[in-house]
């Protein structure tokens, strides 16, 4: 739990602040390493690397000294959710100071064993030599009761100039095991004794089990229980293609209530739904009428995280005692909610984290563990492995909400923008479990006394949730941004990588676009002529430069080029990047050429990495992916019904890097989705002078475009 602290004592560094004992973040070992323990978890951004790199330059240790714990609400601190791109500033910036207090006690305890003053004193790799002569090493000087204390503000952190480790790229330290076929993944753990497990799903999220004759599952070979309570059915097998067999057999022999249809799933269906409006930026006149106004509306459909292993944990109770292995992103919320649906002590609950594959955002992580505990209950003493299949996956994660951005613009008699208006229609992007009111667990709402769901909404701005990066970076002088809140949702949705940004920043970033022609402006100059941000500007002129922009560059009808910036969440990292499409019987992205600034780059290869990747997984979004549901519920249900960009099918992709020592480190790993999209529909545009406004860019759409 994290600590209570006096409402008056000053901050301390990320998550430091509400974790403030030095031994839940690391501990000096005698064996000459170094054990840290983050609340951050990783899941494929690289974050563990640069964690060590902070820790290793303040300790003036090797990194090979250094291991990682996973992380687990047995001993670390609680760090929340990992997500928001927070993870630099929250546990990064906690272990930086508490490695550098760390280090202080360790100078301290030196001195007075080899009668020197501090300032006489060096270390190199955990090594303290005096100047005078005599050594004492961290691993003879550190006692157990050495960080048995809280963090004090009285620390020195180093200055950039000193850094040695951090700005270089070290490789990953979380990789060897996953090219080498090692126990990398929640889905490759195996448990002595361990049993299998298996759901069976309601056909639609509004059915409900009528009936269920168990005894020929339970005779059939391997199965060791046939579990249910209300609509929750599954199924506890001794190996895993037992429970398979089974689930299918009692897939068949269920009797289900369709409950309510589904309503229709066009985007734009947002704007006639009951909605909590609220103004969230407003300045000037926002009735200002300027000499010529323009209006446009944008689109995103229902987003699945699509991860590339179906979701998957082990739990094992035993003794009134219940261990996990999850790869959620929150364990401490998780085990919050989880208590509440189990009717057991927090306390009484470890969950340890273990890496899935695949995931940005609110998957099914959450929903499978809850799954295993209610089937490890049935069968105490055992534990039991259980893997969600690749269509409970598809039809039960949460998605990323639909969106629909109206926008509105005046110019004034030379081209510039004079009033702006957004307004936005949007479900919520944020029910993972720790909501306040109810539990954001899937399975606790099918129980025969189910549990409620908390209240959908959003985290508050700056950081935001539907309206996040909504208000433009863009200095106009008059604007009006609004944000219509439907809490109400058909399908359940939640966090996705960027939340509300990926949506706003697009729709954004492709009406600048749209005012930038009508100007008879060049898009960049255009851009540029608007902000203020030194910074902003940088990031726009370095990708121009890279890409060998050209004013007022014009496509061939098939090839054409775009461009798009934002800054994540206005307060995050700075990414511009321009698109080359080419548009055949598809639409087809050929090169990008980004530029990213994340203040200090404490290690500029994995910033590049996250670039890179959110490059690719963006343009899948635009061009390819959409959940889709009929009245009954999800029909995407496998990678036909959910295309994926495919290796061939990806950009070249080029990335420059602009460090900034000096300002404090962002991260890097949700910046780049809606401006990908927005430079994607620009390059379109440029290419066959037409406009794209609903994603994903299909080649129906394209065709339908041409037509009209």
């Amino acid at each position: 739990m994290a600590q209570a602290k006096d409402p008056a004592a000053r901050k301390l560094p990320g998550s430091l602040d509400g974790n403030r004992r030095l031994d839940r973040w690391l501990c000096i070992n005698k064996d000459g390493t170094v054990t840290v323990t983050p609340g951050k978890v990783e899941i494929g951004q690289g974050i563990l690397t640069a964690l060590v790199q902070m820790v290793a330059e303040e300790l003036d240790i090797s990194v090979n000294r250094i291991r990682l714990a996973p992380a687990s609400t047995a001993f670390s601190p609680d760090e929340g959710i990992t997500s928001g791109s927070r993870s630099i500033q929250d546990s990064g910036l906690a272990l930086r100071h508490a490695a550098a207090e760390t280090r202080d006690l360790l100078l301290a305890l030196a001195a007075k064993k080899l009668g020197v003053t501090l300032e006489n004193l060096t270390v190199a790799d955990g090594v303290i030599s005096a100047r005078s002569g005599g050594t004492a090493t961290y691993w003879e000087l550190a006692t157990p009761e050495l960080l048995a204390r809280e963090a004090t503000f009285d620390v020195v952190e180093k200055l950039p100039a000193e850094h040695v480790v951090v700005g270089t790229s070290l490789p990953r330290v979380d990789i060897l095991g996953k090219i080498t076929g090692k126990v990398a993944y929640v889905q490759d753990m195996v448990l002595p004794g361990m049993l299998h497990g298996r759901i069976t799903r309601p056909p639609g999220p509004r059915a409900r089990l009528k009936s269920i004759a168990t005894k020929e599952v339970e005779q059939m070979p391997g199965v060791v229980a046939v579990v249910r309570d209300g609509s929750f059915l599954g199924v506890v097998a001794q190996r895993e293609e037992q429970a398979i067999r089974a689930e299918r057999r009692l897939a068949r022999l269920a009797q289900w209530d369709a409950g309510e249809p589904l309503p229709d799933s066009d985007p734009r269906r947002l704007q006639t739904l009951a909605a909590e409006t609220e103004v969230i930026s407003e300045k000037g006149d926002p009735a200002t009428a300027g000499v010529r106004q323009f209006h446009a509306e944008y689109t995103k459909p229902y987003l699945a995280h699509a991860s590339l292993a179906p979701s998957c944990a082990l739990a094992h109770q035993e003794g009134g005692k219940l261990k996990i292995w999850s790869h959620s992103q929150g364990i401490y919320p998780l085990r919050g909610d989880m208590a509440k649906v189990l009717g057991m002590a927090e306390t009484d609950i470890i969950i340890t984290h273990a890496e899935g594959a695949g995931c940005y955002g609110h998957n099914a992580a959450d929903d499978v563990t809850l799954d295993a505990a209610l089937l490890a209950r049935a069968v105490p003493g055992k534990p039991v492995r259980l893997q969600w299949m690749r269509e409970d996956e598809f039809a039960w994660e949460p998605f990323s909400s639909p969106m629909v951005m109206r926008m509105n613009a005046a110019l004034d008699a030379k081209g510039n923008i004079v009033n702006w208006g957004h307004e936005l229609w949007s479900h919520a992007h944020s029910t993972r479990p720790g909501g306040s009111g109810g539990v954001n667990l899937l399975a606790a709402w099918h129980l025969e006394k189910p549990l409620p769901a908390a209240k959908p909404g959003n985290p508050p701005l700056p950081g935001g949730g539907s309206h996040r990066n909504a208000i433009p970076l863009y200095d106009f002088p008059n604007q009006k941004v609004t944000n219509h809140l439907i809490r109400q949702s058909p399908l359940r949705t939640s966090a996705m990588r960027a939340l509300g940004a990926h949506a706003n920043a697009f729709a954004i970033e492709c009406f600048m676009d749209e005012l930038a022609e009508a100007a008879g402006a060049d898009p960049v100059e255009f851009r540029l002529r608007h902000l203020k941000d030194v910074r902003a500007k940088a990031v726009i002129e370095k990708a121009a430069q890279m890409a060998s922009w050209k004013p007022n560059e014009k496509g061939d009808g098939e090839r054409g080029r775009g461009i798009a910036f934002a800054r994540y969440k206005n307060l995050a990292a700075y990414f511009a990047v321009i698109a080359e499409v080419q548009v055949a019987e598809e639409v087809r992205v050929t090169r990008m050429w980004a530029a990213v600034d994340v203040g200090q780059a404490i290690n500029p290869d994995g910033v590049i990495n996250q670039i890179e990747g959110g490059i690719i997984q963006s343009a899948s979004w635009t061009l390819k992916e959409r959940v889709d549901f009929d009245r009954q519920g999800v029909t995407t249900r496998n990678w036909t019904d959910y295309p994926i960009l495919t290796f061939v099918e990806a950009p070249e992709v080029e990335v420059a890097l602009i460090n900034r020592p000096e300002a404090p480190p962002v991260g890097a790993g949700e910046g780049t989705q809606g401006p990908v999209s927005a430079a994607i529909a620009n390059a379109i545009h440029n290419a066959l002078g037409v406009r794209l406004r609903d994603m994903p860019f299909t080649r129906d759409r394209i065709v339908a475009a041409l037509s009209a």
